[in-house]
Protein backbone atom coordinates (compact mmCIF):
# COMPACT_ATOMS: atom_id res chain seq x y z
CA UNK A 1 0.00 0.00 0.00
CA UNK A 2 1.07 3.45 -0.62
CA UNK A 3 -0.09 7.34 -0.55
CA UNK A 4 1.78 7.88 -3.79
CA UNK A 5 -0.77 9.81 -6.13
CA UNK A 6 0.09 11.68 -8.88
CA UNK A 7 -1.72 14.68 -9.90
CA UNK A 8 -2.34 14.25 -13.52
CA UNK A 9 -3.77 17.65 -15.68
CA UNK A 10 -6.75 16.76 -17.77
CA UNK A 11 -6.39 17.54 -21.32
CA UNK A 12 -8.69 20.48 -22.62
CA UNK A 13 -11.61 18.97 -24.74
CA UNK A 14 -15.39 18.39 -24.17
CA UNK A 15 -15.73 15.43 -22.07
CA UNK A 16 -17.26 13.23 -24.82
CA UNK A 17 -19.04 9.81 -23.62
CA UNK A 18 -19.95 7.00 -26.52
CA UNK A 19 -22.25 4.42 -25.92
CA UNK A 20 -19.11 1.56 -26.06
CA UNK A 21 -17.79 3.83 -22.67
CA UNK A 22 -21.08 4.34 -21.09
CA UNK A 23 -21.34 0.40 -20.82
CA UNK A 24 -17.29 0.10 -19.69
CA UNK A 25 -18.05 2.60 -17.14
CA UNK A 26 -21.31 0.74 -15.56
CA UNK A 27 -19.24 -2.51 -15.88
CA UNK A 28 -16.75 -0.71 -14.24
CA UNK A 29 -18.48 0.74 -11.34
CA UNK A 30 -20.73 -2.62 -10.77
CA UNK A 31 -17.28 -4.65 -10.92
CA UNK A 32 -15.99 -2.02 -7.93
CA UNK A 33 -19.13 -2.74 -6.02
CA UNK A 34 -19.03 -6.25 -6.30
CA UNK A 35 -15.14 -6.36 -5.27
CA UNK A 36 -16.41 -3.73 -2.26
CA UNK A 37 -19.08 -6.71 -1.60
CA UNK A 38 -16.66 -9.84 -1.35
CA UNK A 39 -14.25 -7.80 0.83
CA UNK A 40 -11.55 -7.37 -1.69
CA UNK A 41 -10.24 -3.97 -1.18
CA UNK A 42 -7.84 -1.94 0.78
CA UNK A 43 -9.29 1.02 1.82
CA UNK A 44 -9.09 3.73 -1.37
CA UNK A 45 -5.89 1.86 -3.05
CA UNK A 46 -6.03 -0.95 -5.20
CA UNK A 47 -7.84 -1.19 -9.08
CA UNK A 48 -10.00 -2.05 -11.26
CA UNK A 49 -9.58 -0.73 -15.38
CA UNK A 50 -11.43 -1.31 -17.94
CA UNK A 51 -10.20 -0.47 -21.56
CA UNK A 52 -12.84 2.46 -23.69
CA UNK A 53 -13.31 1.38 -27.08
CA UNK A 54 -10.40 2.72 -29.49
CA UNK A 55 -7.01 2.84 -31.48
CA UNK A 56 -5.78 5.41 -28.49
CA UNK A 57 -6.18 2.60 -25.91
CA UNK A 58 -7.44 4.77 -23.44
CA UNK A 59 -8.96 3.31 -20.17
CA UNK A 60 -11.30 3.72 -16.74
CA UNK A 61 -9.79 3.89 -13.47
CA UNK A 62 -10.21 4.57 -9.90
CA UNK A 63 -10.78 8.24 -8.66
CA UNK A 64 -7.84 8.30 -5.96
CA UNK A 65 -9.58 9.10 -2.23
CA UNK A 66 -12.57 7.25 -3.04
CA UNK A 67 -13.86 4.11 -1.43
CA UNK A 68 -15.05 1.01 -3.64
CA UNK A 69 -18.20 1.92 -2.10
CA UNK A 70 -18.58 5.11 -4.09
CA UNK A 71 -17.35 4.03 -7.02
CA UNK A 72 -20.03 5.35 -9.74
CA UNK A 73 -19.59 5.27 -13.64
CA UNK A 74 -19.59 8.96 -13.40
CA UNK A 75 -17.02 9.42 -11.36
CA UNK A 76 -14.43 6.75 -12.77
CA UNK A 77 -11.62 8.54 -14.28
CA UNK A 78 -10.51 8.53 -18.13
CA UNK A 79 -6.75 8.36 -18.83
CA UNK A 80 -4.16 7.57 -21.35
CA UNK A 81 -1.27 4.88 -21.83
CA UNK A 82 0.85 7.78 -20.23
CA UNK A 83 -1.09 8.50 -17.35
CA UNK A 84 -3.01 11.88 -18.55
CA UNK A 85 -6.21 12.14 -17.82
CA UNK A 86 -8.39 12.64 -21.31
CA UNK A 87 -11.63 13.35 -19.87
CA UNK A 88 -11.39 17.40 -18.91
CA UNK A 89 -11.24 15.90 -14.94
CA UNK A 90 -8.63 17.57 -12.65
CA UNK A 91 -8.74 14.13 -11.00
CA UNK A 92 -6.00 12.39 -9.03
CA UNK A 93 -4.63 8.80 -10.09
CA UNK A 94 -3.04 6.20 -7.88
CA UNK A 95 0.25 5.83 -9.28
CA UNK A 96 0.83 1.85 -8.95
CA UNK A 97 -2.53 1.27 -10.04
CA UNK A 98 -1.28 3.14 -13.65
CA UNK A 99 1.61 1.29 -13.84
CA UNK A 100 0.43 -2.30 -13.35
CA UNK A 101 -2.96 -2.03 -15.35
CA UNK A 102 -1.45 0.32 -18.29
CA UNK A 103 1.19 -2.29 -18.88
CA UNK A 104 -1.34 -5.49 -19.51
CA UNK A 105 -3.82 -2.61 -21.51
CA UNK A 106 -0.62 -1.91 -23.71
CA UNK A 107 0.04 -5.05 -24.60
CA UNK A 108 -2.94 -7.76 -24.54
CA UNK A 109 -5.95 -6.47 -26.80
CA UNK A 110 -7.83 -9.29 -24.74
CA UNK A 111 -7.24 -7.68 -21.66
CA UNK A 112 -10.54 -5.30 -21.70
CA UNK A 113 -10.69 -5.51 -17.83
CA UNK A 114 -7.74 -5.65 -15.23
CA UNK A 115 -8.29 -6.49 -11.17
CA UNK A 116 -5.48 -6.78 -8.80
CA UNK A 117 -6.22 -7.40 -5.40
CA UNK A 118 -4.21 -7.50 -1.49
CA UNK A 119 -6.61 -9.78 0.30
CA UNK A 120 -5.10 -11.50 3.11
CA UNK A 121 -5.21 -14.97 1.80
CA UNK A 122 -4.20 -13.78 -1.87
CA UNK A 123 -0.88 -12.34 -0.38
CA UNK A 124 -0.38 -15.57 1.85
CA UNK A 125 -0.28 -17.46 -1.14
CA UNK A 126 2.07 -15.04 -3.13
CA UNK A 127 4.36 -14.85 -0.26
CA UNK A 128 4.46 -18.89 -0.05
CA UNK A 129 7.63 -20.46 -1.39
CA UNK A 130 5.64 -22.98 -3.75
CA UNK A 131 2.73 -20.66 -5.08
CA UNK A 132 -0.82 -21.84 -5.50
CA UNK A 133 -1.63 -25.68 -5.19
CA UNK A 134 -3.68 -26.95 -7.77
CA UNK A 135 -4.80 -29.80 -4.92
CA UNK A 136 -7.93 -28.06 -3.91
CA UNK A 137 -11.49 -28.00 -5.82
CA UNK A 138 -10.52 -24.83 -6.72
CA UNK A 139 -6.60 -25.03 -7.05
CA UNK A 140 -7.36 -28.09 -9.73
CA UNK A 141 -9.46 -25.62 -11.67
CA UNK A 142 -6.12 -23.54 -12.13
CA UNK A 143 -3.75 -26.04 -12.90
CA UNK A 144 -1.62 -24.57 -15.85
CA UNK A 145 -3.22 -21.21 -15.71
CA UNK A 146 -1.63 -18.93 -13.39
CA UNK A 147 1.40 -16.85 -13.78
CA UNK A 148 4.00 -15.35 -11.46
CA UNK A 149 5.77 -11.92 -11.28
CA UNK A 150 8.65 -11.57 -8.44
CA UNK A 151 8.08 -8.43 -6.40
CA UNK A 152 10.27 -5.61 -7.48
CA UNK A 153 8.62 -3.34 -4.74
CA UNK A 154 5.86 -0.80 -4.90
CA UNK A 155 5.27 -0.22 -8.49
CA UNK A 156 6.00 3.21 -9.44
CA UNK A 157 9.09 2.21 -11.86
CA UNK A 158 7.60 2.41 -15.03
CA UNK A 159 10.61 -0.07 -16.22
CA UNK A 160 8.36 -2.31 -14.45
CA UNK A 161 5.91 -3.01 -17.12
CA UNK A 162 7.76 -4.69 -19.84
CA UNK A 163 9.09 -7.27 -16.94
CA UNK A 164 5.07 -7.77 -15.61
CA UNK A 165 3.54 -7.53 -19.69
CA UNK A 166 6.41 -10.85 -19.89
CA UNK A 167 5.35 -12.33 -16.93
CA UNK A 168 1.73 -12.67 -17.71
CA UNK A 169 2.16 -14.07 -20.83
CA UNK A 170 -0.99 -15.09 -22.84
CA UNK A 171 -2.61 -16.28 -19.28
CA UNK A 172 -5.26 -14.20 -17.59
CA UNK A 173 -4.29 -15.25 -14.08
CA UNK A 174 -1.17 -14.09 -12.14
CA UNK A 175 -0.19 -13.96 -8.85
CA UNK A 176 2.34 -11.16 -7.98
CA UNK A 177 4.86 -12.50 -5.42
CA UNK A 178 4.44 -10.83 -2.12
CA UNK A 179 1.99 -8.57 -3.53
CA UNK A 180 -1.56 -9.92 -4.14
CA UNK A 181 -3.23 -11.39 -7.24
CA UNK A 182 -4.54 -10.06 -10.96
CA UNK A 183 -7.06 -11.32 -13.35
CA UNK A 184 -8.02 -9.85 -16.56
CA UNK A 185 -10.70 -10.67 -19.36
CA UNK A 186 -12.47 -9.53 -22.26
CA UNK A 187 -14.97 -8.82 -19.92
CA UNK A 188 -15.79 -7.63 -16.32
CA UNK A 189 -17.84 -11.04 -15.87
CA UNK A 190 -14.69 -12.76 -16.74
CA UNK A 191 -11.97 -11.03 -15.08
CA UNK A 192 -14.37 -11.32 -12.03
CA UNK A 193 -14.79 -14.94 -12.24
CA UNK A 194 -11.12 -15.21 -12.41
CA UNK A 195 -10.55 -13.17 -9.66
CA UNK A 196 -13.25 -15.61 -7.86
CA UNK A 197 -11.49 -18.69 -8.74
CA UNK A 198 -8.30 -17.52 -7.78
CA UNK A 199 -9.19 -15.89 -4.36
CA UNK A 200 -11.19 -19.21 -3.38
CA UNK A 201 -8.24 -21.28 -4.30
CA UNK A 202 -5.92 -19.26 -1.76
CA UNK A 203 -8.68 -19.30 0.86
CA UNK A 204 -8.83 -22.85 0.73
CA UNK A 205 -5.02 -23.50 0.39
CA UNK A 206 -4.62 -21.07 3.33
CA UNK A 207 -7.05 -22.77 5.81
CA UNK A 208 -5.92 -26.05 4.46
CA UNK A 209 -2.49 -25.15 5.47
CA UNK A 210 -3.84 -24.05 8.75
CA UNK A 211 -4.36 -27.55 9.94
CA UNK A 212 -0.29 -28.27 9.92
CA UNK A 213 -0.76 -31.64 7.30
CA UNK A 214 0.25 -32.51 4.16
CA UNK A 215 -1.80 -31.44 1.05
CA UNK A 216 -3.53 -34.81 -0.01
CA UNK A 217 -2.21 -34.69 -4.15
CA UNK A 218 -4.25 -35.70 -6.86
CA UNK A 219 -3.41 -37.22 -9.93
CA UNK A 220 -1.96 -34.80 -13.14
CA UNK A 221 -3.99 -36.47 -15.06
CA UNK A 222 -7.18 -35.34 -13.17
CA UNK A 223 -5.84 -31.82 -12.55
CA UNK A 224 -5.83 -31.40 -16.25
CA UNK A 225 -9.51 -32.55 -16.47
CA UNK A 226 -10.83 -30.85 -13.72
CA UNK A 227 -8.97 -27.12 -15.53
CA UNK A 228 -10.27 -27.98 -19.03
CA UNK A 229 -13.62 -28.63 -17.74
CA UNK A 230 -13.33 -25.00 -15.68
CA UNK A 231 -12.26 -23.13 -18.46
CA UNK A 232 -14.64 -24.86 -20.64
CA UNK A 233 -17.61 -25.57 -19.40
CA UNK A 234 -18.22 -24.50 -15.29
CA UNK A 235 -17.00 -20.09 -15.98
CA UNK A 236 -19.81 -20.60 -18.85
CA UNK A 237 -23.10 -22.20 -16.76
CA UNK A 238 -22.43 -25.51 -18.98
CA UNK A 239 -23.88 -23.39 -21.67
CA UNK A 240 -21.73 -23.11 -24.56
CA UNK A 241 -23.55 -19.90 -25.94
CA UNK A 242 -22.96 -18.08 -22.70
CA UNK A 243 -19.32 -16.12 -21.90
CA UNK A 244 -17.21 -16.89 -19.12
CA UNK A 245 -18.49 -15.89 -16.00
CA UNK A 246 -21.36 -13.92 -17.81
CA UNK A 247 -24.17 -15.83 -15.55
CA UNK A 248 -22.92 -15.25 -12.21
CA UNK A 249 -21.87 -11.53 -13.05
CA UNK A 250 -25.64 -10.59 -14.01
CA UNK A 251 -26.55 -12.34 -10.76
CA UNK A 252 -24.38 -9.74 -8.94
CA UNK A 253 -25.71 -6.99 -10.51
CA UNK A 254 -28.84 -7.22 -10.25
CA UNK A 255 -28.46 -8.07 -6.63
CA UNK A 256 -26.83 -4.44 -6.85
CA UNK A 257 -30.06 -3.06 -8.31
CA UNK A 258 -32.09 -4.97 -5.81
CA UNK A 259 -30.05 -2.95 -2.50
CA UNK A 260 -30.77 0.34 -4.47
CA UNK A 261 -26.95 0.96 -5.34
CA UNK A 262 -26.05 3.98 -7.43
CA UNK A 263 -22.91 2.16 -9.52
CA UNK A 264 -24.83 3.65 -12.67
CA UNK A 265 -25.32 6.93 -11.81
Amino acid sequence: MTNHATQLSGASVAFDQSVAERKARVDLAAFYRICHMFGWTELIYNHITARVDGPERHFLINQFGLMYSEMTASNLVKIDVNGRVVDGSNARVNAPGFTIHSAIHIARKDAHFIVHTHTTEGVTVACSQDGLSPHNFYGAQLHGQVAYHDFEGISIDLGERERLVSSLGDKSYMILRHHGLLTCGETAAAAFFRMYQLQRACEVQVNTMKMGAELRPLAENILAKTARQAQSSVAKGFDKASGFGEDTYAALVRQLDAAGHNFRD
